[in-house]
């Protein structure tokens, strides 16, 4: 059974790689087929298999024989991991359907923002559907109270981190996107892991912060997207954030 999950997470990994490139582009993730970005050729599907083509092709399009970015297999590789993590952890339940959707937006959001520095709304969007729908089909346990209560949480802290990075640092701290994004998130997180997805997702980005310093990587006014980083908070607290609360109170109370 975890071969399936394994080879579906794989082929929507492909998918999303056609989302990530073609959503800043305004294009339609649908139609065309799929081509090589560098010579516009169309991909046989026997060169569209996840991972094993581009080992095939030894990371080449066959074409043009332009490189092939190694993006493209990893976020394949990404894919597969998580949604067999998902199956494996909450089942295939419509609480499971709902993490593997959720977390594939996170996906596209991260590469994109990476890539661009921007979150499209129309991705932020669908992710509040996604919510919505849960809470009314009852795929998760929170009510629309706190689903409320968390998009407040969320997005309010880091509209409020933004306003004062900017009046520190004299710039921009926290752009909109990662505002409506994380007003997202918490609406499917709830108030109590909104809390946690925070601490997570800016924990993250010290680590990353203070290694891409030391290692002379980022230089001063060098921007990082942040988007990412509240995206492995996010992911982190789906898997782990329950348990860490549960450590947490038992610590506290002991």
């Amino acid at each position: 059974m975890m071969l399936y999950y394994v080879l579906f997470g794989a082929m929507m990994g492909s998918f999303l790689n056609v989302c990530i490139y073609r959503i800043p582009l305004q294009g339609s993730i649908m139609r065309p087929g799929s081509t090589c970005p560098k010579c516009n050729s169309k991909i046989p599907f026997y060169d569209n298999i996840p991972v094993i083509s581009y080992l095939l092709l030894k990371g080449k399009c066959r074409s043009c024989s332009q490189p092939i970015s190694l993006r493209y297999p990893l976020v394949e590789i990404l894919t597969a991991g998580l949604t067999t993590a998902v199956a494996t952890v909450f089942g295939m339940t419509l609480l499971g359907g709902v993490y593997i959707i959720f977390i594939y937006i996170l996906i596209v959001i991260t590469v994109i923002d990476l890539d661009h520095m921007i979150i499209p709304d129309r991705l932020v969007g669908f992710g509040l559907i996604t919510g919505i729908a849960a809470i009314f089909l009852g795929a998760i346990e929170i009510g629309w109270k706190e689903a409320f209560m968390g998009s407040f949480v969320y997005g309010g802290f880091l509209y409020f981190a933004g306003m004062v990075g900017k009046r520190i640092f004299k710039k921009e701290a926290m752009g909109m996107g990662d505002v409506k994004l994380g007003a997202m998130m918490g609406f499917l997180l709830g108030w109590k892991m909104s809390v946690m997805s925070l601490y997570l997702s800016f924990l993250v980005a010290s680590i990353v912060g203070l290694t891409v310093i030391i290692t002379g990587q980022l230089s001063k006014g060098d921007r990082i997207p942040f988007g990412p980083f509240l995206a492995v908070g996010t992911v982190l607290a789906i898997f782990f954030g329950q348990t860490i609360l549960e450590i947490y109170f038992s610590f506290m109370t002991s």
